[in-house]
């Protein structure tokens, strides 16, 4: 990773979290842009198939509240989604308003695709950390994204 002239050894404790934050994004959505070479998904929606993945029986209503975007948006996305065969939505049976997202088997190949680049780029990028080291900086992110 190149960083701004800004980001020294000597003063690295003065610099935001913020900052190096916004450094980690930008170099991997380079990684990722120059890496994934797919035409049906970007990259700003592959957290959207990736947080599917991950949560068990997420709702169109719960990926609008933890992507902070608009209902249509989502749905637009969803429907794309479902259009090429990545996922399904089917109705809750607790709430028959309620909307329950899954992925299909192609979604599941498609998104163990996104994982294997994902693992790539965090490995390229922790290349200088051990094993234990690697291990504290998840703890504390975590400790931080947890408050």
């Amino acid at each position: 990773m190149s960083l701004p002239s800004q980001f020294k050894q000597e003063n690295y404790s003065n610099i935001f979290i913020y900052h190096y934050v916004e450094e980690m994004i930008a170099n991997y959505s380079k990684y990722i842009e120059e890496e994934f070479e797919e035409n049906e998904i970007k990259r700003t929606e592959i957290q959207f198939l990736i947080r599917i993945r991950f949560t068990d029986k997420t709702t169109q209503k719960e990926l609008v509240e933890l992507f902070k975007v608009s209902e249509g948006y989502t749905a637009k996305l969803l429907r794309k989604f479902e259009d090429y065969g990545y996922i399904t939505r089917c109705e809750d049976p607790t709430n028959r308003r309620k909307k329950i997202v899954e992925l299909t088997n192609k979604g599941i190949k498609k998104t163990d695709q996104l994982i294997k680049l994902i693992n790539e780029w965090e490995t390229k990028v922790t290349s200088q950390l051990s094993d234990e080291e690697v291990k504290l900086l998840k703890s504390l992110l975590f400790k931080i994204v947890e408050s």
